[in-house]
């Protein structure tokens, strides 16, 4: 698929999906595409909190949606974005002639049947650090988000079951050359998302992410927040999730 064509459907997945989810995710102003930002800025600017494990189960996200009615769901999306050589989308977007490289151990396939999407910060750890509160149309926006590209990976099915839910303390990409790439996305992602972060989790991050420089990264935007409460309404969150920690 020619670039331009990529860039204008993920255009169209996040206004669609900013539509569908309720205005959940909101397209990012121009300007925030070209700002870069330090992993130790995301990092700092986390949110420290006890992790609530209770209550958790996948049912809660949505997977997969097609918020551009294509005929692609989310799934698709991904792995037409990340092909290392383009397939070809057919009717019901099958997708034929592609070739992709597994990021977490480097192994490629042109059978994409056999990669997984991974939630770069899983679904259960999404939770725990603050999806617990959040409307299912908020959730639905996570476990779909087209919206920044190292949100969602495809990677082989061995890599995806053995990452699980664990945080990059407990596993981290066989490939050490993304160690640094990984860990710096995890940052990433928790702060787009205004997720929260424990001790054990920011003492490791600190420590890696120092040790590979500090590398930097194009800026995310930030969905904006729905949070459920016990009646059932929705609520926008009116105050910052992410008080700086300096």
């Amino acid at each position: 698929m020619p670039a331009s064509r990529w860039t204008a459907r993920a255009l169209t997945v996040v206004l669609g999906g900013a539509l569908a989810f309720g205005g959940v995710v909101a397209a990012a102003p121009a300007e925030a595409a070209t700002t870069g930002v330090s992993s130790r800025y995301l990092l700092n600017h986390l949110g420290a909190d006890r992790e609530h494990p209770a209550g958790y189960d996948r049912d809660e996200f949505s997977l997969w949606s097609d918020a551009d009615h294509d005929g692609c769901d989310t799934r698709y999306e991904v792995l037409i974005a990340e092909a290392v050589v383009k397939p070809r989308v057919r009717a019901g977007c099958q997708l034929v002639g592609g070739r992709w490289r597994s990021p977490y151990d480097g192994i490629t396939t042109t059978n994409p049947s056999g990669f997984d999407i991974d939630h770069l910060v899983p679904l259960n750890e999404a939770w725990q650090s603050g999806a617990w509160r959040w409307s299912a149309a908020t959730r639905t926006a996570y476990a779909n988000d087209l919206g920044f590209s190292p949100s969602l990976v495809a990677v082989t099915a061995h890599a995806n079951r053995s990452k699980g839910d664990r945080e990059p303390l407990d596993w981290m990409p066989d490939r050490a050359r993304f160690a640094c790439t990984y860990v710096t996305r995890w940052v990433a992602v928790k702060w787009r998302w205004h997720l929260t972060i424990n001790t054990g989790e920011r003492a490791y991050l600190t420590s890696k992410l120092r040790s590979c420089g500090w590398p930097s990264l194009t800026k995310p935007s930030r969905p904006t927040i729905i949070t459920g409460t016990t009646s059932g309404a929705t609520t926008t969150a009116t105050r910052p999730l992410d008080a700086p920690i300096l």
